[in-house]
């Protein structure tokens, strides 16, 4: 089907790539022409303003906004809809707030276009794995676009259903109507939440390690252990395999010291949301509060931990933390 994307910068333009390799049509913008011209080349057809873009799409139409959270977001949604017609339908792919897609979805369907939340989650990896897509919204627009979500998604993966499960659905093949408008933003957001805390364990785990022969310790209790070997072992039948593991395993056989990283750990906003939703529903939260605050001691000063952490968000995300200096 024909599909606009909106934002070409890490994730939107793999996807619009993985689109076209499936056979859907992508219209392309950027405020970037070199990123414009870069999708043109791979067979999309690029635009110079959203006017042009709501221009080559047949109604009705649907364009994909992959922008930061907030104020950009807002802005292109609603100069999109100023464009659209009703029937037509903007999904928001970025990590907006679950909030803001509410006020959204009552603003666009006064105007008759639909509005759909999609929490994206695959980082630079999508392209070749496909995105876990977390979609909210009415049924009549996520079914219509279930093409393109079934395109985007990790589809037929060879993961087996869990023992116990019955029925099948979407699901299994990596994209959810998780519910209406925000309930796909909300889930992405948890979704975060929970990825921060298992990133902590992670890295603090490997910090003990690293310090096993620390001279604080009796002699015949130090150890001088080998970080990528024991992440590498790990990752061979351990219940703690995971893709995160992959990373940090990668990470500590490019450089066991992880010197390329200053410890300096960014937060990009989901940590804190899922923290404050926890506080609105009175539901305690221990691990990704602590986790989220270790976030926050990180730019005070550094531990091999947060070197860890680092490195996992720049595997997933392709995340490049500032010095802290």
């Amino acid at each position: 089907m024909q599909i606009a994307m909106v934002g070409l910068g890490r994730m939107g333009g793999n996807m619009a790539r993985r689109l076209m390799r499936d056979g859907h049509e992508c219209v392309v913008y950027d405020r970037d022409p070199a990123a414009v011209e870069a999708l043109v080349a791979d067979g999309a057809v690029g635009v110079g303003d959203l006017a042009d873009l709501a221009g080559h799409l047949a109604p009705p139409r649907a364009a994909w906004v992959m922008l930061p959270a907030g104020s950009v977001t807002d802005r292109v949604v609603s100069e999109l809809a100023g464009y659209f017609s009703p029937g037509d339908v903007i999904v928001d792919g970025g990590n907006s707030h679950y909030k803001d897609d509410v006020r959204r979805a009552k603003t666009l369907v006064e105007q008759g276009i639909h509005y759909i939340d999609a929490g994206t989650s695959g980082g630079v990896w999508g392209l070749e794995r496909g995105y876990c897509l977390m979609v909210g919204g009415p049924a009549e627009a996520v079914t219509r676009l279930e093409p393109v979500f079934a395109t985007l998604a990790p589809g037929d993966s060879g993961i087996p259903p869990s023992p116990g499960r019955t029925g099948g659905g979407s699901a299994e093949r990596g994209y959810l109507h998780c519910g209406p408008a925000g309930a796909g933003h909300f889930v992405k957001m948890v979704h975060n939440g929970i990825e921060y805390g298992l990133m902590q364990a992670y890295a603090e785990g490997f910090d003990i390690l690293r310090n096993a022969n620390s001279e604080s310790l009796p002699p015949d209790e130090r150890y001088d252990l080998d970080l990528a070997d024991i992440a590498e072992l790990w990752r061979r039948g351990s219940v703690v395999t995971s893709w995160l593991l992959d990373l940090s395993a990668s990470a500590l056989a490019e450089n066991p010291d992880l010197s390329n990283y200053s410890g300096f750990v960014q937060d990009s906003g989901e940590g804190r949301w899922t923290v404050q939703a926890a506080i609105d529903e009175a539901v305690p939260a221990e691990v990704l509060t602590a986790a989220l605050f270790a976030r926050f001691r990180s730019r005070q000063e550094h531990t091999f931990a947060e070197k860890v952490l680092s490195a996992m968000r720049h595997g997933f995300g392709g995340h490049r933390e500032p010095t802290g200096d």
